[in-house]
């Protein structure tokens, strides 16, 4: 297994595999590279890919402290730290074919060692509650997360748009719930 930061040459296996495991129209090249700019900081990237024999099977986009901001999703006021030192966990996946073998608890410390070297002190997720098993809260309460907030409906708009993606359970409105979970560094 090979962990390591993410590079331009992983762009096409990246979104296919966050599609495939997220729904049609999840991800594009263009939120991509937004995403991957709010993860540079200090000289580091804080997003990070998994490779098993050759194959992108994993990966982890975060945002490091202050490149994001709190919306109408967030409870800034139940943050153990400061939105400042508020790092975002924005989005993980791993092929379905390897789930189980601790490829997105590897990711999602990767990415909270650079979060850590960039200044934050905790990071902030909102995981999807339909997702099999319920296998994304389940993961990030395993690493330590807590939970905050629930919301109904959390991805409702997104899918909506006219380049809404379609949801792999509601199809084109989603009406998935989220957890809104926080992981404080060690």
């Amino acid at each position: 297994m090979l962990i390591r930061p993410y590079r331009a040459s992983d762009e096409k296996a990246l979104l296919t595999l966050a599609n495939q495991v997220h729904g049609a129209g999840y991800l594009d090249k263009s939120k991509l590279e937004d995403y991957l700019q709010r993860g540079l900081a200090a000289g580091l990237n804080a997003s990070f890919v998994a490779y098993l024999e050759g194959k992108l099977v994993g990966y982890r986009l975060s945002f490091s402290a202050e490149q994001w901001h709190a919306d109408e999703w967030c409870n800034p006021q139940l943050w153990p730290v400061a939105a400042s030192k508020m790092a975002y966990f924005k989005s993980v996946a791993v092929d379905p074919g390897v789930q189980g073998q601790g490829i997105g608890s590897q990711l999602l410390q990767a990415s909270i060692e650079v979060l850590q070297q960039q200044g934050a002190e905790a990071g902030l997720a909102h995981l999807w509650m339909q997702s099999p098993g319920n296998s994304a809260v389940r993961y990030f309460t395993k690493a330590g997360g807590r939970l905050l907030a629930v919301h109904q409906d959390k991805w409702l708009a997104l899918s909506l748009q006219s380049s809404g993606y379609d949801c792999p359970v509601c199809g084109k409105e989603c009406h998935c719930t989220a957890a809104e979970m926080v992981l404080e560094f060690p």
